[in-house]
């Protein structure tokens, strides 16, 4: 009797490997068997709704130089919903050269190019400088035509950077073949969807909270 007052015994219960294995492929079968609904619900989750309407200038996010939302945005121009173009690029000459390329291309005559400088977090600064120059210019809303996985990062982006300076903001989700139906189909497709979901958490929750601490004035208010 006295071992009581040093030791105890313990019963403890634990499952089988069969068990852990049956809820395995339990939840693959569940997974399977729904993919239909989950895989375009996280797909949608990183996509800014649509908004088409008259605007000041449509704004083409080269941050990723891809042609796709250069034609958008000249499909754009020549149904009337803007007759400026504006395009942000790296203060470099080969990213001006490209961009001027791929707006050629794209049928943009005489499209604005905006040097940003990329200074982390780069998507919220270049905001900036381009709040800057849509205020100089008394541009009182925009259309951001962008990658379709990056477009609700960028539409938080530009809505928490402009709102403020009463810039209307629309924002315009441009796909190639991985849409948020079939991204699952490829690697690309998974990884891209899965970077661009992390980067949103970040800016939602890290990035866009500090803001107001180290925000730079705008070089002149509306």
């Amino acid at each position: 009797m006295w071992q009581r007052h040093f030791l105890y015994r313990k019963e403890s219960i634990k499952t089988t490997w069969k068990f852990r294995l049956a809820m395995l492929i339990l939840v693959i079968l569940i997974g399977s068997l729904t993919r239909g609904l989950w895989i375009p619900s996280i797909g949608w989750s990183v996509v800014c709704p649509e908004e088409v309407g008259p605007s000041d200038v449509i704004l083409v996010e080269n941050f990723d130089p891809h042609y796709l939302p250069f034609e958008r945005a000249a499909e754009l121009r020549r149904a009337g919903v803007a007759s400026r173009v504006l395009v942000p690029t790296q203060a470099n000459i080969v990213s001006k050269g490209i961009a001027e390329l791929m707006a050629r291309l794209a049928g943009i005559p005489n499209p604005e190019i905006i040097r940003v400088r990329e200074i982390e977090p780069i998507s919220l600064n270049a905001a900036y400088q381009i709040r800057d120059f849509l205020v100089k210019e008394h541009l009182r809303s925009v259309i951001v035509v962008t990658a379709g996985f990056r477009s609700k990062r960028a539409s938080l982006v530009y809505h928490a950077v402009l709102d403020p300076y009463g810039i209307k903001v629309r924002c315009m989700p441009v796909f190639g073949k991985v849409t948020p139906e079939n991204w699952t189909g490829t690697w690309h497709g998974i990884q891209e969807v899965a970077q661009q979901f992390l980067k949103l958490q970040f800016y939602r929750f890290y990035v866009l909270l500090k803001r107001s601490t180290s925000e730079p004035p705008a070089s002149e208010k509306l």
